[in-house]
């Protein structure tokens, strides 16, 4: 690989990778060590290899935290949800992954429908600065945004604040709703997650077409897919070559 290349994506001297533990579909905890694992973290690993530089995990509880840390070039990649306001200053690849952000209700609930959270009245809670707080903050007109702290607490401040309507990645919303008994997701989806690759858009457009030539090899290979089987990663689709 051209030497300019290696150098725009490691400015230390070494591939700095923003991870997001705050979605439990793309990077968790190892119970044995602690240490990070998951679908990002080897993707993270094989660019690495790829550019013939050591990995350095740069670990964030939040989708905002890891965010911020790629756009102001704390980190030299990241995994995200694709969105426009954060490709104003990030450069993504195309999806990998498919995921569904979902509503849970209590089982009581007059909702029956993804349809009729956003109405006057309903306060729905998300993650501050995750994927679906961004998406809700511009497709919701009528109903009340609360934001968590992080995703894996949505459900916590739903409970402890009484309100309506949980949102999040569907696989943390049922892992909750087994441990809270009552709740319920409400069925279908109100979007899909586009969970990509990015860097800073500052290190350049031949930066940019490397790491997504990288991602389209990752995804037609197979890598991903069985990233997704070893990790027992359920709910998530890999991405086409379309999406």
């Amino acid at each position: 690989m051209d030497a300019n290349l290696i150098k725009a994506f490691t400015p230390t001297g070494r591939l700095r990778a923003s991870i997001n533990l705050g979605n439990p579909i793309l990077a968790n905890k190892n119970p044995a060590g602690g240490e990070p694992v998951g679908v990002s973290i080897d993707l993270a690993r094989g660019f690495a290899k790829r550019l013939g530089v050591e990995v350095e995990l740069v670990v964030f509880d939040t989708a905002g935290k890891s965010v911020e840390a790629v756009r102001t070039e704390q980190a030299d990649i990241g995994f995200f949800a694709v969105d426009p306001l954060r490709g104003q200053e990030i450069a993504f690849t195309s999806p990998y992954v498919l995921i569904e952000g979902c509503y849970m209700v209590r089982n009581d609930s007059a909702l029956h429908s993804n349809e009729q959270v956003d109405q006057p009245g309903q306060r729905v809670v998300v993650g501050a600065g995750s994927a679906y707080d961004l998406y809700l903050s511009r497709e919701i007109k009528q109903a009340q945004l609360v934001r968590a702290p992080s995703s894996p607490a949505v459900v916590e401040t739903f409970l402890t604040q009484d309100l309506e309507v949980a949102a999040g990645v569907k696989q943390q919303l049922e892992m909750d709703a087994q441990r809270h008994p009552g709740l319920r997701l409400l069925p279908g989806r109100f979007m899909v997650i586009r969970q990509a690759m990015g860097t800073p858009r500052s290190r350049g457009p031949a930066a940019a077409d490397c790491l997504q030539a990288f991602v389209q090899e990752m995804k037609s290979s197979g890598f991903v897919a069985d990233s997704l089987k070893r990790h027992k990663i359920q709910g998530a689709a890999v991405a086409g070559r379309e999406d």
